[in-house]
């Protein structure tokens, strides 16, 4: 068996360690052993390399089960907008009135 030894360690994790093995029924290295144990043991989660890497699962999931239908309502015209004549069209700002006044 190896043995590591874990400098500069907080005292505050310390204390949680050791009421968390208390807690468990467990002695301080126990409780250390089990949480690297199980911390190590967990599958990676996977790495998406693509959009549709993500999609994937759920193109699958659909596929099996016999996919998805929807219904494509039919196109309707865009809606009027109403006309204002009094609207004035955009015009920059006069330049030559924001001169440098330090600037002679």
């Amino acid at each position: 068996m190896a043995s590591i030894t874990v400098r500069n360690l907080d005292d505050n994790v310390k204390k949680r360690l050791r009421k968390q093995a208390a807690e468990n029924g467990r002695s301080l290295e126990a409780e250390v052993r089990d949480i690297l144990n199980r911390s190590t043991a967990l599958p990676k989660p996977t790495q998406f390399k693509t959009g549709l890497d993500l999609v994937r699962p759920l193109l699958d999931f659909a596929a099996k089960h016999g996919g998805v239908t929807l219904d494509i309502p039919p196109r309707t015209p865009m809606r009027d907008l109403p006309f204002q004549e009094e609207a004035t069209p955009f015009r920059p700002a006069d330049r030559t009135k924001r001169r440098n006044p330090r600037r002679k």
